[in-house]
C-alpha cells in the first residue's frame, strides 16, 4: 500500500541517474560538433552582409527552431530569409525546388531537417552555396556533403547520449554565437519558453537537461512577453499555463498550421510583435485546429476497423487520407491499443506514413530492420515517418509484425508508470504538491497511475457533448472523492464497489483546489 512517502521516494529514483539537475551543469556548446566551425562560417556571412537563409520544417519543433534564429538574426540586424516547407506541396526538407527559389543566398541553414537531404547538399556544392544541417534525426550511413553538421546523433559527437529536440540544436548554435560574436550580454535565457514548447511537442524524454530545460521554460512561459502566448492566455481566459497546457493546447495550435495548410502562419504567430496582430493568427490557426480535429475524428474511426487483436504492431492505411493528421491518428491509435502504431496514406503507388510508439520501445530500430522494403524513413524512437510503395503494404505488416524487434516490445512498453495500490487517505493536497514537484510528465517520466480498490460508486453522471465521458462520486471508508472517466468503455452502476486504474490531478474550483481523480480503467465490472 502506498502513502505519500513512498511515492515520493519511487518518483525521485525516476531522476537518480540523471547527469545534469542544474541550468549551470548542461552540456556546452563545445560538445556539439561542428557547432563553431559553423558559427564562424555564419559571423563571416553577417559580416559580410551575405544573405542568408533558414529553412525550417512544419511542425512544432521545426517551427520554433526556425523562430529562435530568426529572433537571433534580427535581433543583431543580420540578413537573412526563411522558408519553411508546406507539407503538402515541398514535402519534408531542402530539397531541390527550395534551393532554386533562394536567389542570391550563399548561406544556407536547415533547422530540425537535413541530416539525410544529400541530394539538397550536392546541389549547393554545384551552386557554391555553404550549406550548415542543424538536425536531430538518426543520420543515414552517407552523411550530406555540408560546410558543417551540428547533430548529436552523428559520428564523432562527444554529446551525452540524451535525446533533444531540433529547436535545442539550434538554441546550441545561437550559443556558439553568442561566444564567437562577443555578445556577452545576449541573453540565451529569452528562449526557454519555445524551447519547453518544442521539447515537449516532439516528445522528447523528460529527463536531465530536457527535464530542467521544460522546468524553467514553463516559468518563462508564464511570464513571457511575446505577444502569441498573451493572445492564447486571453483567448482561452487563462490566468496561467500548466504543464499539460502545453501538450493539450499550445502545441495542437502550433502544429495545426502545417498539418491543414501552411506551418508559415504558426511562425508569423510566434513571432507576432502585437497581440492584435498575434489575434489575427490564432483566429486563423484555431480554424485550421477545428478542421483537424473533425478530420481526424473521421480517420480515427476509419482506422480501427482494421485493427487486429492478433497484430502486435498496429498497421492501417487508406486511399488520400489526409497527410496532416495521420500521426495524430497513429498516437491515438498507440494509446487506445497500447501498441505501437503506424498509418498510411495512399496516393497512387506510395504511401506515406507516420508511426508512433508506446513505452520505451523504439519504433525507429523496427522500421529500419525493414529498411529493403521501404523508399524511406526517418525520425527517432518514439516518432517516425516513412514512405513504401502501395504494393508492399501487405508484406511490411506481415514482416514487421514477425519481426524479431518484438521480443523487446513487452519489456519495452511496460506500464512502468503504475506505482502500486494507493492508501485513500494519501489522495488530498499534499499529494497533489509532491505530483506538481515531479512534473512535466511524458516520456522517459511517465504520469504516476495508482490502483485504487473496493472504491462504491456513490453518484454518477453522464457528461460531454456526446456524453461520452462519466463523472463520479466514489465513497471509501466516509470520504468522497469526484472521478472523470473520459471516453468510457464501460460504466458501473450506483452502489458498484470497483476496483480502479487512475492519476490523481488538480481541479481549480473557484480558487479551491482539490485532488481529483482521473479514471483510466474499471477492473471489476460485469
Amino acid at each position: 500500500m502506498l502513502d505519500k512517502n513512498k511515492i515520493k521516494e519511487i518518483l525521485s529514483q525516476r531522476f537518480s541517474n540523471d547527469l545534469h539537475k542544474k541550468l549551470s551543469e548542461i552540456p556546452l556548446p563545445c560538445e556539439l560538433k561542428d557547432t563553431y566551425k559553423a558559427a564562424n562560417r555564419i559571423k563571416t556571412a553577417i559580416q559580410n552582409n551575405e544573405l542568408i537563409a533558414v529553412v525550417g520544417d512544419y511542425d512544432v519543433d521545426g517551427v520554433v527552431s526556425t523562430a529562435i534564429m530568426a529572433e537571433f538574426f534580427t535581433d543583431i540586424s543580420a540578413d537573412f530569409i526563411i522558408r519553411i516547407p508546406n507539407r503538402f506541396k515541398d514535402g519534408y526538407g531542402l530539397n531541390a525546388d527550395i534551393i532554386s527559389e533562394l536567389e542570391n543566398v550563399s548561406l544556407i541553414i536547415t533547422v530540425d531537417n537535413g541530416i539525410s537531404a544529400n541530394d539538397a547538399a550536392e546541389i549547393c556544392l554545384q551552386k557554391s552555396i555553404d550549406l550548415i544541417i542543424t538536425d536531430h534525426h538518426m543520420p543515414p550511413p552517407v552523411l550530406p556533403k555540408a560546410y558543417a553538421i551540428i547533430n548529436p546523433k552523428q559520428p564523432e559527437c562527444t554529446f551525452p547520449n540524451i535525446e533533444i529536440c531540433g529547436a535545442q540544436v539550434a538554441w546550441y548554435l545561437v550559443g556558439a554565437l553568442k561566444e564567437v560574436c562577443n555578445l556577452k550580454n545576449y541573453d540565451m535565457g529569452k528562449f526557454l519558453d519555445l524551447l519547453a514548447l518544442a521539447i515537449i511537442a516532439d516528445m522528447m524524454e523528460l529527463r536531465d537537461l530536457n527535464r530542467i530545460l521544460v522546468r524553467l521554460g514553463i516559468t518563462k512561459l508564464n511570464s513571457s512577453k511575446r505577444a502569441c502566448f498573451e493572445a492564447i492566455k486571453d483567448y482561452y481566459a487563462k490566468d496561467k499555463f500548466e504543464f499539460d497546457d502545453i501538450s493539450f493546447l499550445i502545441a495542437p495550435l502550433i502544429n495545426s498550421a502545417g498539418r491543414m495548410d501552411d506551418a508559415t502562419i504558426s511562425y508569423k504567430f510566434l513571432r507576432s510583435k502585437s497581440v492584435d496582430e498575434a489575434k489575427d493568427c490564432l483566429d486563423m490557426i484555431t480554424r485550421f485546429n477545428n478542421s483537424r480535429k473533425e478530420e481526424e475524428k473521421a480517420l480515427f474511426e476509419s482506422s480501427i476497423k482494421d485493427v487486429s487483436d492478433n497484430d502486435e504492431i498496429i498497421i492501417t492505411w487508406g486511399n488520400e487520407w489526409h497527410e496532416g493528421v495521420i500521426g495524430i491518428v497513429a498516437s491515438r491509435l498507440a494509446k487506445r491499443y497500447k501498441k505501437p502504431a503506424i498509418v498510411f496514406s495512399i496516393d497512387g503507388c506510395r504511401a506515406k506514413g507516420s508511426a508512433r510508439s508506446v513505452g520505451k520501445f523504439d519504433i525507429l530500430a523496427l522500421i529500419a530492420s525493414q529498411e529493403n522494403l521501404l523508399c524511406g524513413f526517418g525520425g527517432h524512437k518514439g516518432a517516425a515517418g516513412l514512405v513504401i510503395e502501395t504494393s508492399k503494404l501487405e508484406e511490411f505488416k506481415h514482416a514487421v509484425n514477425n519481426s524479431c524487434f518484438l521480443q523487446d516490445l513487452y519489456d519495452f512498453s511496460s506500464n512502468d508508470e503504475i506505482l502500486g495500490e494507493i492508501d485513500h487517505n494519501a489522495i488530498d493536497y499534499e499529494l497533489l504538491e509532491i505530483l506538481e514537484y515531479f512534473e512535466p510528465y511524458g516520456q522517459k517520466n511517465p504520469r504516476p497511475l495508482f490502483e485504487l480498490k473496493n472504491a462504491r460508486v456513490k453518484n454518477l453522471k453522464f457528461i460531454g457533448k456526446e456524453e461520452s465521458h462519466l463523472k463520479l462520486i466514489l465513497q471509501k471508508d466516509n470520504k468522497s472523492y469526484e472521478a472523470i472517466f473520459f471516453n468510457y468503455d464501460h460504466a458501473p452502476k450506483v452502489g458498484d464497489n470497483i476496483d480502479m486504474l487512475l492519476s490523481v490531478a488538480k481541479n481549480s474550483f473557484r480558487g479551491l483546489i482539490t485532488p481529483q481523480l482521473l479514471v483510466k480503467e474499471i477492473y471489476n465490472l460485469d
